[in-house]
């Protein structure tokens, strides 16, 4: 492996508060944000605001090293916090804008901080919880009720003297933020991020990105591809154009407004824009390269019909997207195969590798130190559980085939298993919301009545559907093997998610099979494997 890709890149190169002056002094007036009011937002002017800030902070106590939580929504006021608190060498720790209760209290506990930035109309949800360190917090846009135990301090509070500050000495190994992953198995996890594994999760992986680009960022913040594509912006001397959410109705006028070349579509963003009515404005825009994860059977015809070229890759919140592709990959289903610098195993339960075909769970390592997680805050038992071996253990089950190509099948946990046969529950939810009237669906294992495993198919429906449950298995019939073919389906108005976007299967799989739940083999649908006739 190159030697160069096992060096610590300079701090001028990657950590937040050097790189900022550089771009300060190289290219000042050049906007960096366009805000979703319009307001721009040159290198210039971030400096000078990051610096008062900063001073802000530090006059507040805020040191190297501190934790400070950020519960805002997308806008200046949150990259004007963020990015004051690493020019002092201080820890971003963003707060999913849904959390309340237990989740928002284990997150104050376990992030251990003292200070709190909250909008008002957040702050009232600290009430009734268990504070433990937390201290003082920070409320912009107008007073709020606070608890008795928290010291409130107007907007005014972080309005500092730039002249009192310096960029602290901050190394590209310590922690730049710490961002919460979904908590779908349980508590959610406190992810240490160095300045360089974000750097490394976007400059260097993401290949077909430069300084002459601007991003649209339409995920929050709070979400590792928010925050991490925002950074690798700046790190490139690009752009970003900051919404405050993806809006399928909106997306194409948001696109041509802000003048946004490049941007990221999860999940069921690309299904939900193709759905849309065609229109003779499909290619009147500026984005060129979209990068489309998981990569739909659908990325062609979105090239064709947008006009945009189409990347695909894979990336978790503890790595520093590993998996990356080519242009416009010719290879259904993909997720690329490893960057420069990246080595990564198929491995069986004991690590064993796995042949090329064999489904196993992706294991990761980096030649550059700390170009990955450096572990869970506070939860050494989950750290050394992923990281055993040298290795760090995704918890995603992958295959390859003899070319190197990497395909994804599931989570390891949402594997279905029937009557001998694995089944993958994205390839399941792949092929549902390929129907026409699906806007979204999840695919989960329940317990029929001889208490065997059998796919339950949980859908909801684009606007103004309908369904009729046979005619979906009819549909699925000649697309997937039969023992896939779910043999229930329950339609709701929206999939449970958890406050980072990501569908709660655990609830589906507890509720089991409802009142409301279809069932095709009372419906009379029985699906049987094909016979095949003899040789000769």
């Amino acid at each position: 492996m190159d030697a160069e890709l096992a060096r610590i890149p300079s701090a001028d190169d990657c950590v937040l508060g050097p790189l900022l002056e550089r771009r300060a002094r190289e290219q000042g007036d050049k906007v960096f944000a366009r805000l979703a009011d319009g307001r721009e937002w040159t290198y210039a002017e971030a400096l000078a605001d990051t610096r008062r800030i900063a001073a802000a902070l530090q006059g507040l106590g805020v040191k190297h090293g501190d934790r400070v939580l950020c519960w805002l929504p997308n806008g200046i006021e949150q990259l004007q916090i963020w990015f004051g608190l690493n020019y002092l060498g201080a820890v971003f720790v963003p707060i999913n804008l849904a959390y309340k209760g237990r989740i928002l209290e284990h997150v104050i506990q376990n992030s251990d901080a003292a200070l709190i930035v909250a909008h008002r109309d957040l702050a009232p949800r600290l009430a009734g919880i268990e504070l433990h360190r937390l201290a003082r917090a920070v409320v912009l846009g107008g007073e709020a009720e606070l608890p008795p135990a928290l010291k409130a301090l107007s907007a005014k509070a972080l309005d500092g003297d730039p002249a009192t500050v310096e960029p602290a000495d901050v190394a590209p190994w310590d922690t730049q933020m710490i961002i919460y992953t979904s908590g779908t198995t349980g508590p959610s996890k406190g992810v240490l991020t160095s300045y360089i594994q974000t750097h490394a999760m976007t400059v260097e992986a993401l290949w077909f990105i430069d300084g002459d680009d601007r991003e649209l960022i339409a995920l929050p913040l709070f979400h590792v591809g928010g925050a991490s594509l925002t950074y690798g912006m700046l790190a490139r001397g690009g752009s970003v154009a900051i919404v405050d959410a993806f809006d399928t109705r909106a997306f194409w006028r948001v696109v041509r407004e802000n003048r946004a070349t490049v941007c990221t579509l999860l999940g069921v963003m690309t299904p939900f824009l193709l759905k849309e009515p065609e229109s003779p404005a499909d290619r009147d825009h500026t984005l060129r390269k979209v990068l489309m994860v998981p990569l739909s059977e659908d990325a062609s015809a979105f090239a064709s019909r947008f006009g945009s070229d189409v990347y695909t890759g894979f990336n978790m919140t503890e790595v520093s997207t590993p998996l990356v592709s080519e242009r416009n990959p010719k290879v259904k289903g993909t997720c690329g195969r490893p960057r420069p610098g990246v080595d990564v195993r198929l491995v069986d339960e004991n690590d064993c590798e796995v042949a090329p075909g064999i489904v196993g769970e992706l294991i990761v390592r980096t030649a550059r130190p700390w170009a990955m997680n450096h572990g869970y805050n506070k939860n050494p038992e989950a750290t050394s559980r992923a990281w055993r071996n040298g290795w760090f253990h995704t918890g995603d089950a992958f295959r390859r085939d003899e070319e190197g190509n990497f395909f994804f099948v599931d989570r390891m946990k949402d594997a279905i298993r029937r009557r001998g046969e694995n089944i993958s529950s994205f390839e399941v939810e792949a092929e549902l919301c390929a129907h026409p009237a699906i806007r979204e669906a999840a695919a989960v294992a329940v317990a029929n009545e001889y208490s065997e495993d059998e796919v339950l198919a949980v859908v909801s429906l684009a606007d103004g559907q309908t369904l009729d449950p046979a005619e979906l298995i009819a549909f699925l019939i000649p697309r997937m093997a039969h023992f896939m073919v779910p043999r229930y389906i329950r339609v709701m108005e929206a999939l449970p998610r958890t406050p980072t976007q990501k569908v709660e299967k655990y609830l589906l799989r507890s509720a089991g099979i409802t009142s409301d739940t279809w069932d095709r083999e009372q419906a009379g649908i029985r699906i049987k494997r094909e016979k095949i006739g003899a040789i000769g």
